[in-house]
């Protein structure tokens, strides 16, 4: 085996490797992480747009079933909605929960985050829970009565855009707040100019698919879903690292639920 034989291996390694991690931590699928560490998280996380399709697609299938079954447009989006919920064993709702409960506190970064780690929800974190769902199946809800296709892509979508906010949350800069857990593990591996030209690949990637339901006209709507919700990720991920002083596994399903949530109402407005 020659040295260039011997790179080309390490790099598929490598990106096998990510895959694994990206499935194994943003997914329920029975996907086996092979390395824990920091090339592997940096990898992982660089592929989380991926996983984020898997699970979009997934989605998009029990809602088309359900069409087929003959159910109408809001049965067919409760189902869609429950499949992201479904494949992530509803630890990104869980984090959302948590989250609105450490910052609707208004305590210390250290007490909020004690508070994040119970295991029981308090009252802002149920009212964020059933406001963000009601929003999610709402808005899809509405594609759907446009057509199936419309549902589709907009659960593709916005599965792609929820994991893509957080390759963003995983860029250099972005602190954890905690010396371990999931956060410790993800936190500033991405570096920001490769961060940002995977968001331009899969934002681009999310227009075409927009294309193939509305044109040109489908192409500007989804792009424009799509940097609305990673906009306001980012608003989200800024407060959160000013009142945690940093990112949380929690935090990471806030963002996640935040973008998919927010590219669907953009879906849905304006057309």
């Amino acid at each position: 085996m020659t040295p260039l034989d011997g790179a080309r291996d390490g790099i598929r390694d490598g990106i096998r490797d990510g895959i694994r991690f990206a499935f194994g931590t943003l997914t329920a699928l029975p996907v086996r992480i092979t390395r824990w560490d920091r090339a592997a998280a940096r990898a992982g996380m660089l592929s989380a747009p991926l996983a984020g399709l898997v699970v979009g697609l997934f989605a998009a299938g029990a809602g088309g079933l359900m069409t087929l079954l003959g159910s109408g447009p809001l049965l067919a989006a409760a189902a869609t909605v429950a499949v992201p919920a479904a494949l992530t064993r509803g630890l990104h709702l869980d984090g959302l929960a948590d989250t609105a409960d450490g910052l609707g506190s208004a305590k210390p970064a250290e007490d909020a985050l004690r508070i994040m780690k119970q295991s029981d929800i308090g009252p802002f974190g149920v009212i964020t829970l059933l406001f963000v769902l009601l929003a999610q199946v709402a808005a899809v809800a509405e594609l759907y009565a446009e057509g199936w296709t419309y549902g589709a892509v907009g659960a593709a979508v916005s599965g792609v855009t929820a994991r893509l906010a957080l390759t963003l949350a995983s860029r250099k800069g972005v602190p954890a707040a905690r010396p371990e857990g999931l956060g410790a593990v993800v936190a500033q591996v991405v570096p920001v100019r490769t961060g940002l030209a995977v968001a331009a690949l899969v934002t681009a990637a999310c227009a075409a698919a927009g294309a193939l339901a509305g044109g040109y006209g489908g192409a500007v709507h989804h792009a424009l879903a799509v940097l609305t919700g990673l906009g306001a990720a980012q608003l989200l991920l800024r407060h959160c690292v000013r009142r945690f002083g940093g990112v949380t596994g929690d935090v990471f399903g806030a963002l996640a639920e935040t973008a998919a949530t927010i590219c669907l109402v953009a879906l849905v407005l304006g057309r």
